[in-house]
């Protein structure tokens, strides 16, 4: 059985401005400052598990030439444009369907472009237990993260009962972003893992699944069927998609759906959602600053998060708990404590 591994590249990481702007969002930009984007990266880890002629990335319209310069090496008709943004339900319906056409006993992964992920080869085994499951069963299975503190800013993941031989639980339930309280509970109880957005089927499954718990994005990605593959396939994308139910896959059909399973991980996990989780990731010095950019001198400056590239010098001095970031003429001083309104100051 086939592995293909489908991307999610549409979002416009609006928190983590001015690096990641709606022209050119994080899962593009060297977030890390390791010479590769975040997608660079993702292509990366999953090459141990498949060929690059079986990676799909499903995207926005306006950043196929951006995921072409990025990654030369995929086929061309593998970068899948969305006309605009519906969540990722339809997203990965559109890609299953597609794959499917093409390859009706793939097994397949869904994964985020924009995540980081630490040990590679940790990661690589995991995912390969996952499609082991799913090859030769009609599992959903959705990696899940063990939680190294109590995170409000991720979704999470119940499991239930003993685990299999591969390490594989039944899931229990899928929960939403928790409260810090609740959070709490969590992590004492020992059974609750952070959603990481990963997810492992093969194609017969997912497609049959869509079809019983989100029959009207089914219905819409069967009427553009025939055109998959042809020259129509554009025209008719942008008729039918803007149609779908914009929905995401985990309330469309994960927590519907009844054989759900969730493999635990350890493999240095982040969604790189927001400045804090970088700062995290980074490197710091003695006084807990972090920052990517050749030129930066640090004075008296303690717990900041420092992103200026593209600048010849940067000198601070007396910041505590700052992020200082500037990217093609636009720069963001702003306290870490305030991060979560980064989105409204970028559109003031």
């Amino acid at each position: 059985m086939q592995t293909h591994v489908v991307i999610m590249a549409g979002g416009i990481g609006s928190r983590f401005w001015p690096m990641s702007t709606p022209e050119y969002p994080k899962q593009f930009i060297d977030v890390m400052g390791c010479g590769k984007s975040l997608i660079q990266l993702t292509v990366e880890r999953f090459l141990p598990l498949c060929p690059i002629e079986n990676f799909w990335v499903v995207t926005s319209e306006k950043y196929i030439d951006i995921v072409k310069a990025q990654l030369p090496e995929l086929t061309e008709n593998h970068i899948l444009a969305e006309p605009e943004a519906r969540n990722t339900a339809p997203c990965i319906a559109y890609a299953c369907w597609k794959v499917k056409k093409e390859f009706p006993k793939a097994n397949i992964v869904v994964t985020p472009s924009d995540a980081l992920v630490i040990n590679t080869a940790e990661f690589a085994r995991c995912i390969a237990a996952a499609l082991e499951k799913t090859a030769e069963s009609a599992a959903i299975v959705t990696l899940g993260i063990k939680p190294s503190r109590p995170e409000t800013g991720y979704g999470y993941i119940a499991a239930k009962g003993e685990a299999d031989s591969r390490g594989i639980y039944e899931v229990e339930a899928f929960k939403e972003k928790p409260d810090k309280e609740t959070a709490l509970k969590y992590v004492a109880a020992g059974n609750f893992f952070w959603n990481a957005g990963i997810f492992v089927w093969n194609v017969e499954t997912i497609t049959r699944a869509i079809r019983m718990y989100a029959p009207q994005i089914a219905g819409v990605m069967d009427e553009l069927e025939p055109a998959l593959f042809t020259d129509k396939e554009q025209e008719e994308l942008k008729r039918l998609f803007p149609t779908c139910e914009k929905i995401s896959i985990d309330y469309a059909v994960m927590e519907k759906a009844k054989e759900i399973d969730v493999l635990p991980a350890e493999f240095g996990w982040s969604d790189l959602g927001s400045w804090g989780s970088l700062h995290t990731l980074l490197p710091q010095d003695e006084n807990g600053n972090a920052y990517v950019g050749n030129n930066v001198k640090l004075f008296g400056c303690r717990n900041c998060v420092v992103h200026v590239a593209d600048e010849q010098k940067v000198v601070l001095e007396g910041l505590d708990g700052y992020i200082v970031a500037e990217k093609n003429g636009r720069l963001l001083v702003c306290r870490l404590t305030e991060e979560q309104r980064i989105k409204e100051f970028s559109q003031a």
